[in-house]
């Protein structure tokens, strides 16, 4: 049975029900044999990231799962957000475990590929380049899953390049968008890339932004940590500006404290004279959440720092009309002029004006909205991301 390995998905899966038919099986030992096996080294919760919310979509697919032998191991060594990117004894003894367990199953379990949700630059770059040295000691395939950038702006330092040209070499990578290619294209051909748009689940019932009755007074959401490269000040700066033209709106806050605290954020909207105007409401989980969503007209993320943020497919998923930048893989999100307008980062003036723009047309605002929602509904649901990343992954273990 052993060439069954080698089959696609599809056909493997005839073989798997055609041996429980003829051997009557009442577990699953030897389907468990016949798939291929794959480790995933990647973030889950908590913190809650891009990343890690991207990761538990993988670990708990049943699509994945079923075609797969799997095995997760947790790459965070950061339990909350303020955490991250700080150094400390204890994530160093948590990096240990980690290398402990992938060596481990690198021993035992003999995976046909390594997945890994490796970080582009920095000090988790080294740590995570040593995980790579250990799976590629074992001579096992690997393909990296790049939910952050930075590669092209480490080029010139000597370590890094050459650590680049180690870690990339043999490999194959997964990104979120095509406009994302140029930040590895020194170290990875085209044709070793495969382009994965992240999805997110569908909400249980019709989002109520699509019906509801507008606003009396427009409100703007931004729904993210608050950090700066997300464009916290940016959009805090925007607002001065339709505050100083007389435009009435309100702009809610709603995310973690990050880089900026909330006490920084208070003095910031003290000082522009936003009081009666912008609120934070700091995290928002569940029901809650959804209820920023639904009671919302337009969705604001400027960030300067982003690959394919999921907040944003959350916006159009709710039928909101988005204003964000020409930043990572956002393009292929927004449809500028379509499902919302796009803007250079950081350009306060531009991003005023088109919030300016959907404040004072409400059948603007709410075409864009219902148009970013059937965007969603077709590219960008969790079940097409699962069987689009299962494509990828059958064709590698394939090779």
């Amino acid at each position: 049975m052993a060439y069954i390995h080698h089959l696609n998905g599809a056909v493997r899966r005839l073989h798997i029900k055609a041996l429980k038919s003829i051997y009557n099986l009442t577990d699953y030992r030897y389907i468990n044999y016949m798939k291929s096996k794959v480790l995933f080294i990647l973030h889950w919760p908590p913190p809650v990231h891009g990343s890690s919310v991207v990761g538990l979509q993988i670990k708990e697919s049943k699509i994945i799962n079923e075609n797969f032998d799997c095995c997760y191991i947790n790459l965070g060594t950061s339990i909350s957000i303020d955490e991250i990117g700080k150094n400390s004894l204890i994530k160093f003894f948590r990096h240990l475990t980690i290398i402990w367990k992938v060596l481990r199953n690198l021993v035992s379990n003999r995976p046909a590929l390594c997945y890994f949700a490796i970080t582009a630059k920095g000090n988790a770059f080294y740590k995570d380049a040593l995980v790579v040295l250990l799976v590629k000691i074992f001579r096992v395939k690997l393909v990296y899953h790049f939910h952050n950038k930075g590669v092209s702006t480490r080029q010139n330092r000597f370590i890094d390049n050459l650590l680049y040209g180690f870690v990339f070499k043999n490999t194959d990578v997964i990104l979120l968008s095509k406009y994302l290619y140029t930040d590895i294209q020194s170290f990875i051909p085209e044709k070793k890339v495969h382009i994965c748009p992240n999805g997110i689940s569908k909400l249980d019932k019709p989002p109520m932004t699509l019906d509801k009755k507008q606003n009396q007074i427009v409100n703007i959401l931004f729904l993210s940590n608050l950090i700066e490269s997300k464009g916290v000040f940016v959009l805090l700066a925007a607002c001065s500006i339709l505050l100083q033209k007389g435009i009435t709106f309100k702009c809610d806050f709603v995310g973690g404290e990050g880089d900026i605290n909330a006490d920084q954020f208070q003095t910031k909207v003290r000082l522009l004279r936003l009081t009666n105007h912008v609120r934070y409401f700091g995290l928002k989980y569940g029901e809650e959440k959804n209820r920023a969503f639904c009671e919302a007209d337009i969705f604001a993320l400027p960030t300067s720092e982003d690959c394919f943020p999921l907040v944003l497919l959350e916006a159009m998923q709710n039928g909101l009309p988005i204003v964000s930048t020409f930043e990572g893989g956002i393009k292929d999100i927004v449809e500028d002029n379509v499902t919302g307008y796009l803007v250079q980062q950081k350009n306060v003036q531009s991003l005023a004006a088109k919030l300016e723009l959907l404040i004072q047309n409400s059948e603007l605002r709410i075409n864009m909205g219902k148009a970013g929602r059937l965007k969603y509904e077709q590219e960008f649901t969790l079940i097409k991301f699962e069987n689009r990343l299962m494509e990828i992954l059958n064709q590698l273990v394939s090779k």
